[in-house]
């Protein structure tokens, strides 16, 4: 099964196929996939080569015309490469570059930005902005016949999604047509119904929202209801007007939506939600969201490689991701060998942590992975084995707790960066010997950005205006915590210990500073601080991840 034969069984269903919760336009499958044959016509037709399909950077909101341009491109071979309208030109225009996109297809909200990406390439590439007169001309001028040269199967490319590796440098990530339909099948047969309506405000730049909404809606012939932007105030009332059943999230997303006051008459109980699907909510907010809405709240793990994917047991412990399965084991990443089994102390803390956790491994295979493009990747394959760059400890009978991250790969908000990648941007800052940036746990879901400089002294209001004047400094890379010293620990080979400086966080004897809200605004770090922290984090039950 493909994506495109997916699509073909659509092609009759005159049932509701996708609505836009932006404007209230809505499609039927059937004009679903009319829509879709139109984009495959005209992108068969902006092949530039023989020897590939085309690629098409999509620099888009959830807007309808997401849906359409993966649908065409499933239906004509073309590989759509989705661009994170969240990240600089610069680094777009090297995703496009690596990813040989050959022209890209925006929206007016991010026309400067996809200009300024093009401007930074070697070879300027067409441009075209989806409420252009020019792209409404091309869909209207495409050849009406298209067909995949070479037919599609289960293993054609359909897209490249972006995600970060250790070393800081995006890798895309190689979408085939499997790695769409199986997520979809499995999800349609075990939760939904074509009488389902699936809710979905995470961006379609991320594999979450392609796998778990995209892809279910189109296997079981479900409702598929895009918002543009995720906007916390507006889920409720989005699921209530569109009689959503299933909502799909990503980190940080459904406290968020907690955050957001309840109701009263009637309560926020009284609507369709049936499940919450998605990765990395605290357990904390996935019990506060299933009793304030009412619905069963599912978090899994995976990533975007989908080399290894876990969903948790309702009948497991509290806080488990899931069970080790065939081939999937936790390892020691220094020996290779199988870490022991978790135990824990009467207050169910975890005792022998040194020794249990490990990296998330699969080891006979590769899952669903079907590599980056155009690169190799031996920090993650090695030995035929994916070795995940997470971290985690089983216990007797297999089940799985996340540990968190290593220390050179950050996820904020759902957003996966390298900590390289903010460490060029700060490195220009004056008066710093040596710097390191790394994640710390963030007391609701993933992590904090934290920078450590060895520098005599720090200015915090000269720090906030260096960052406010650098253009390449993604909206998600600015750091939480700033920890002053006059060295930073390192090896004999001066290589600076991160592992330390993660285990410590800003709980150290050197001076932090940090910024509380959303503002760059930073200020020292008192003692009443650092309890309202630990607080915080014991209110959501995540204080394992301090200790």
């Amino acid at each position: 099964m493909t994506v495109a034969a997916m699509l073909r069984a659509r092609a009759a269903d005159d049932r509701p196929g996708l609505r836009c919760a932006d404007d209230g336009r809505s499609w039927t499958w059937r004009e679903v996939v009319t829509e879709c044959e139109a984009r495959a016509a005209w992108l068969a037709a902006a092949r530039r080569t023989p020897e590939r399909p085309a690629h098409v950077g999509v620099l888009l909101d959830n807007v309808p015309e997401m849906v359409f341009l993966l649908g065409g491109a499933a239906l004509s071979g073309a590989v759509v490469v989705a661009l994170n309208s969240s990240r600089g030109a610069a680094e777009l225009a090297g995703d496009a570059e690596r990813a040989d996109c050959d022209l890209i297809v925006t929206q007016s909200r991010h026309a400067a930005l996809a200009a300024e990406l093009a401007a930074a390439l070697p070879a300027a590439l067409p441009v075209l902005d989806i409420e252009g007169d020019a792209y409404k001309e091309r869909l209207k001028t495409a050849p009406t016949t298209p067909a995949a040269d070479p037919p599609v199967d289960i293993t054609s490319l359909l897209m490249l999604i972006f995600t970060s590796g250790t070393s800081g440098r995006p890798r895309a990530v190689r979408v085939t047509h499997r790695k769409v339909v199986v997520p979809g099948e499995a999800l349609a047969e075990r939760l939904l119904s074509p009488e389902d309506v699936i809710y979905c405000p995470m961006p379609l730049f991320h594999s979450g929202a392609v796998m778990a909404a995209y892809a279910p809606a189109l296997a079981a012939g479900a409702e598929l209801v895009l918002r543009a932007r995720f906007s916390a105030s507006g889920v409720l009332p989005d699921v209530r007007a569109y009689g959503c059943t299933y909502l799909h999230y990503v980190g940080k997303a459904l406290s968020y939506v907690l955050a957001t006051p309840a109701g009263s008459s009637p309560g926020d109980g009284d609507n369709t939600l049936k499940f919450a699907f998605g990765n990395e909510a605290a357990p904390a907010e996935q019990r506060a969201f299933a009793e304030r809405f009412g619905c069963f709240v599912i978090d899994g793990y995976g990533s975007t490689e989908t080399a290894i994917s876990l969903v948790p047991d309702p009948l497991g412990p509290p806080d488990s991701i899931g069970k080790l399965s065939d081939g999937i084991k936790v390892l020691d990443p220094a020996t290779g060998k199988e870490c022991p089994p978790a135990r824990f102390d009467d207050a169910g803390r975890l005792a022998n942590g040194d020794e249990a956790i490990g990296e998330l491994v699969n080891t006979q295979g590769l899952g669903l992975f079907d590599g980056y493009y155009n690169e190799d990747a031996p920090d993650r394959l090695r030995d035929g084995m994916f070795w995940s760059g997470d971290h985690a400890y089983a216990d007797e009978n297999g089940y799985v707790f996340f540990a968190g991250r290593t220390a050179d790969r950050i996820r904020v908000d759902g957003e996966n960066f390298g900590a390289a990648q903010v460490e060029r941007v700060l490195a220009a800052f004056p008066g710093v010997r040596q710097l390191a940036v790394y994640g710390v746990p963030d007391a609701a879901s993933g992590d904090q950005v934290m920078l450590a400089l060895a520098a005599d002294g720090f200015d915090p209001e000269a720090f906030a205006e260096y960052l406010r004047g650098r253009a390449d400094l993604s909206p998600k890379w600015p750091p939480r915590y700033v920890r002053v010293a006059a060295e930073l620990p390192a090896t004999a080979s001066n290589k600076i210990l991160k592992r330390r400086l993660v285990k410590e966080g800003w709980r150290t004897g050197d001076p932090v500073w940090w910024r509380p809200g959303k503002d760059l605004a930073y200020r020292r770090m008192t003692d009443e601080d650092l309890a309202g922290i630990r607080t915080e984090f014991e209110s959501r039950d995540r204080l394992h991840l301090l200790e």
